[in-house]
C-alpha cells in the first residue's frame, strides 16, 4: 500500500484490522519517503518492521520510532506474510500522528542587469540633483 500525504506527518502509531483466521498479516514493513518505490525494492532494509498479532477489533496499536518517522510525506506499507493462508486480508489501516501543512517556497522573479540604464530607474532622488548623470 502506498500513501502520499499533502503535508508532513509526524507518525506515532499504526492500527491494522486484518482478516479472519490465517488471512491476517503476521508481519508489516514500513518505508518512509520513497515515492517511486516498486515491489522490486521491498528487499531493501525497511525503516521499521513489526511482528503482528491477530487483531479483528483494532485494539493493538503498533508504535513507530517517532524520531525516524518525524517528517513523513510518503509512506509505503508492505505485509510480506500472514499466518498461513494463501492470501492476506486487511480491512482497515489507521495512522496516528500529527499533520503539519507543507511549507511551499515563494517563487521570486528577479531581473539582473549587466549594465544599468538610469532611464529605466526613475526616482525622485535625482530630481533635486545639481548635476547630470551620463
Amino acid at each position: 500500500m502506498l500513501t502520499r500525504f499533502t503535508g508532513n506527518v509526524k507518525l506515532k502509531g499504526i492500527v491494522v484490522i486484518g482478516g479472519e483466521d490465517d488471512t491476517h498479516p503476521s508481519a508489516m514493513k514500513l518505508y518512509k519517503n520513497r515515492p517511486h518505490m516498486t515491489f522490486d525494492e521491498t528487499s531493501l532494509q525497511a525503516d521499521q518492521e513489526f511482528e503482528m498479532q491477530p487483531d479483528r477489533t483494532g485494539e493493538i496499536d503498533y508504535n513507530v520510532k517517532v524520531a525516524k518517522f518525524n517528517s513523513v510525506y510518503h509512506l509505503s506499507i508492505l505485509f510480506p506474510r500472514n499466518f498461513g493462508a494463501e492470501s492476506t486480508k486487511v480491512f482497515y489501516i489507521g495512522l496516528r500522528g500529527e499533520f503539519m501543512q507543507a511549507q511551499r517556497d515563494a517563487i521570486v522573479i528577479t531581473a539582473y542587469e549587466a549594465r544599468a540604464n538610469p532611464a529605466d530607474h526613475k526616482t525622485s532622488l535625482l530630481d533635486g540633483a545639481q548635476h547630470q548623470i551620463r
